[in-house]
């Protein structure tokens, strides 16, 4: 075997440790795992990178080591924000990013190949695992939007005819409730309509739980300030930071483009916003509304 540059030994042993820390925690997922056919997929991987370990191994001459940080890491993200997240968002990983595999096949031609093969496998079974959190992506959306939009909107009005946190808190509060119990009843009912009894209920769920979670953000700054006008610009920061992780959510787990959807949300929960803003002050006016 012809001898490595400095350079080309450190890049595999760079790619070594990615792979057999990635093989330690594709094996602790899997024995976390309930579902079967998840399972299977997830010791498949896990046997990919250890075989992906042993051929960069076959050119460096030496055991590396796992980073258990890495482990414990992607191991919590994946155990709580869904197998496919955590899995794809270890793959486009810092330790990734820094393997150059350009220069790994100055001095071993086929390091590139290896490297694709790698990865198209990969994407291909994590295509295969089966969460429900991704299967009902499109009703968890339907819930955030609405709730964003319709009880920021809300929050803005009331704010500005009511200026008292209390009865504001007390309205958004009132009509999150009720919306939520509408946009799943609504959801349920779409979903029976178009043939899907198998997911009516769970989309129906889905929407009702993003409903709700967005309303709680939404409100809770209106028990915590006394000030309504501080309460709503907290309220409109909850939002975008509600919209910004949703989108990043998506982005990863169905490889969507970021910024685009990001923009579309934030800009539609902006100008409700300051419509309902608008109309709050006007109708203050109008109808001389003094709390």
């Amino acid at each position: 075997m012809k001898s490595l540059t400095p350079a080309v030994r450190d890049q595999i042993i760079k790619a070594q440790r990615a792979e057999i820390t990635e093989y330690h925690i594709y094996k602790r997922l899997a024995k976390r795992t309930k579902k079967a056919a998840n399972k299977e997929v997830l010791e498949r991987i896990a046997e990919d990178e250890l075989r992906h370990y042993n051929i960069w191994k076959s050119y460096s001459q030496r055991e590396v080591a796992p980073s258990s940080w890495n482990i414990k890491k992607y191991f919590w993200i994946a155990h709580i924000f869904g197998l496919t997240f955590g899995l794809k968002i270890m793959e486009r990983g810092e330790e990734r990013a820094q393997i150059n595999y350009k220069e790994i096949g100055k001095e071993i031609p086929e390091a590139l190949k290896i490297s694709q093969d790698e990865n198209n496998h990969e994407k291909e079974l994590i295509a295969m695992i089966d969460e429900d959190q991704l299967k009902y992506i499109g009703s968890i959306v339907l819930g955030l939007n609405d709730a964003l939009v319709e009880i920021l909107g809300t929050l803005a009005g009331l704010t500005f005819a009511l200026q008292n946190n209390k009865l504001v808190a007390l309205a958004g509060i009132i009509t999150g409730i009720a919306g939520a119990l509408s946009m799943s009843s609504s959801e349920y009912l779409s979903n029976k309509s178009e043939g899907k009894e198998d997911g009516a209920v769970k989309s129906a769920i889905f929407t009702g739980i993003a409903y709700v979670f967005a309303v709680i953000f939404l409100v809770a700054p209106y028990f915590i300030f006394k000030s309504p006008f501080m309460s709503l610009a907290v309220a409109v920061f909850d939002s975008i930071f509600i919209v910004f992780l949703f989108t990043f959510y998506i982005s990863v787990a169905n490889e969507q483009p970021f910024r685009k959807r990001f923009v579309e949300m934030v800009t539609l929960s902006t100008v409700v916003g300051l419509i309902s803003f608008g109309l709050g002050y006007l109708a203050r006016i109008v109808f001389g509304i003094e709390v």
